[in-house]
């Protein structure tokens, strides 16, 4: 159904799938690294580990598709996992950016670790 819905070819979808969560597990990979630079290691830290989470849901858009992967996300037993992972998400971006709290930073990055995994 979601293959006739689209013009990307299954393999395709892999290929981006693969790709993305890639470039997220990277990311994520490149953030831990950097966590051990003095002064702003916790915010690139904070930074990449959440844009790694970024591209890695990206990448099931790929599979499934934006719509399916959203009504999936939003279903009742996801929902609170979701805002709080999406809450979190927007959080650990505000404090490393904005307030510049690395503690707040590395929280919502926890936070955000313990929502995806539920």
């Amino acid at each position: 159904q979601v293959i006739d819905s689209t013009s990307l070819g299954w393999g395709t979808r892999v290929k981006g799938f693969v790709a993305c969560f890639a470039i997220g597990c990277l990311c994520s990979l490149l953030g831990s690294c950097l966590l051990w630079i003095p002064k702003k290691g916790l915010i690139l830290f904070a930074v990449f580990y959440t844009l790694g989470n970024i591209a890695s849901i990206g990448s099931t858009l790929f599979l499934m598709g934006p719509m399916k992967q959203l009504k999936r996300m939003f279903e009742p037993t996801r929902l609170i996992a979701t805002v709080v992972m999406l809450l979190c998400l927007i959080l650990t971006l505000c404090s490393a950016f904005w307030w510049h709290k690395a503690g707040l930073a590395l929280l919502f990055c926890i936070l955000q670790f313990f929502a995806m995994a539920w």
